[in-house]
């Protein structure tokens, strides 16, 4: 039986963006040398939430760009079906800029490992962040942690976040964790 228990969901939803946004802030002021990678295909929908939220408070456009790993993830050739690659979409070289990547969940670790090779055809970035609206531990397979993260949750292999938006038809925005 498929059971859901909501864990996070509007109005502190619009709280945790905003908080992420104000550390963001504090850490590249004026965004002037750094750029936003929403990872493809969930991640996108979160990463331009963030953007707005920054260019509102800072009065200005941050650039933004989605980025697809499907070509980079290391089970792309163990699936019975193929993988159907989603846009990638980089209007700017990430040469010598600070890159946040964002996604809306960070499991195992092994799509943003996917996301960091994808992203070298763009371009050697200065750095590179993570910023993720969940994070959940326990579950990773590689040395890979947020430097941002909205909400930590504790689950099982078994279960799996479930992130709504309504950019994609969902009545709100609402994220679960699903037995």
């Amino acid at each position: 039986m498929n059971q859901k228990r909501l864990i996070l969901a509007s109005p502190l939803l619009e709280i945790v963006i905003s908080r992420l946004c104000q550390e963001l802030m504090e850490n590249h002021q004026d965004f002037a040398d750094t750029v936003l990678l929403g990872m493809q295909p969930r991640g996108i929908y979160f990463a331009e939430k963030v953007a707005r939220e920054l260019s509102r408070t800072l009065g200005k456009e941050v650039p933004l760009g989605y980025l697809d790993a499907t070509f980079y993830r290391d089970d792309f050739r163990r699936r019975d079906s193929p993988l159907r690659p989603n846009t990638t979409h980089v209007p700017f070289l990430v040469e010598n800029k600070k890159v946040i990547l964002i996604d809306d969940v960070v499991a195992t670790g092994r799509m943003v490992r996917a996301a960091l090779d994808a992203m070298t055809a763009f371009g050697r970035p200065r750095s590179v962040e993570l910023l993720v609206l969940i994070d959940r531990r326990y579950n990773r397979d590689l040395p890979i942690k947020p430097d941002y993260t909205g909400k930590r949750v504790h689950t099982l292999e078994s279960q799996r976040v479930l992130v709504e938006w309504t950019e994609q038809g969902a009545e709100a925005d609402r994220i679960w964790i699903m037995e």
